[in-house]
């Protein structure tokens, strides 16, 4: 029997992680507390020590964390609410295996054409990429500890149904619906020249339940990637042929400040097939038309 509390069940990541843990025979109940219920992120410590102990879970995931904002939302968002749960959990629910979704983002600057390991040393080169590795590194080191059992995911470039347009190409298919719709020749992006990893959301969320339930684990920090990078240009051409659209596709301005002096960044996965036995199941075009089914459903 295990009981899981999940927070952030109702973003965009949480909402798979949700769907994949109720899908699961293993998890025996999914706990998903709303903000009414507790704001991890403006909650007071007892406030969050208290409902541990009126759930008892095995597990706790995190979901919650802000990709914008001034470098003290970030921190707070981030790693504060990674520090407010390990101290929580330590003293209410010392038993539960906690989950946290970290980020790419922690590596910062990587050589081209490498596959970044959990083992290559860590250099973000921006407040969200620094506010992440905290986190990560709080929930490490709490995990080699004994303290508190205690893991991050390194989640590299999400995408699936029902991104945002926060996220690229939650904003490509967007633009490329609104163009269908109005007839226009072209849409504008941002940069499109640099190579991302793109993951499914669904494979992120099968990574967050074999981590859940693996009775024992070797190391703290796992990647969540595909494995291949492509560049974003690759990735939004693609979501347009499939959608039908054939108009110019013009860039300008920066990229998000997060990631923007980032040209290449590759997952190495093999940490997590070895000691999980969990690979990426779906591919760059699965993931393109299953965003744009959910695009035209909305």
């Amino acid at each position: 029997m295990t009981r899981v509390l999940l927070f952030g069940a109702s973003g965009f990541i949480g909402t798979h992680v949700r769907a994949a843990l109720e899908s699961d025979p293993r998890a025996a109940e999914v706990v998903c507390p709303g903000r009414a219920t507790y704001d991890l992120l403006h909650g007071e410590p007892d406030g969050l020590a208290a409902l541990l102990r009126a759930t008892a879970p095995d597990a706790v995931v995190t979901c919650v964390g802000a990709l914008a904002g001034t470098a003290a939302h970030l921190v707070a968002a981030n790693a504060v609410v990674a520090a407010k749960l390990l101290d929580a959990a330590a003293a209410a629910a010392p038993q539960a295996r906690l989950v946290r979704l970290g980020s790419a983002g922690e590596y910062g600057v990587v050589p081209d054409g490498t596959s970044v390991t959990e083992e290559q040393p860590a250099r973000p080169v921006s407040a969200y990429g620094v506010s992440h590795l905290a986190a990560t590194r709080l929930f490490q080191l709490a995990g080699e500890s004994g303290r508190v059992d205690a893991v991050s995911l390194r989640v590299f470039n999400p995408i699936g149904p029902g991104m945002s347009e926060e996220n690229l190409l939650g904003r490509a298919a967007a633009r490329i619906r609104d163009a269908l719709a109005g007839g226009a020749s072209e849409i504008t992006l941002g940069p499109l020249s640099a190579y991302r990893d793109f993951v499914d959301v669904r494979d992120v969320a099968t990574l967050v339940v074999a981590v859940l339930l693996a009775p024992q684990l070797r190391h703290r920090v796992f990647n969540v990637g595909s494995g291949r990078a492509v560049t974003a240009r690759e990735a939004v051409e693609l979501l347009a042929a499939t959608a039908g659209y054939g108009g110019r596709i013009r860039e300008t301005g920066a990229g998000p400040q997060r990631s923007a002096s980032v040209d290449w960044i590759q997952a190495d996965v093999s940490r997590a097939r070895r000691e999980l036995g969990w690979s990426p199941a779906r591919d760059l075009a699965t993931s393109v038309k299953d965003i744009l089914d959910a695009e035209e459903a909305r």
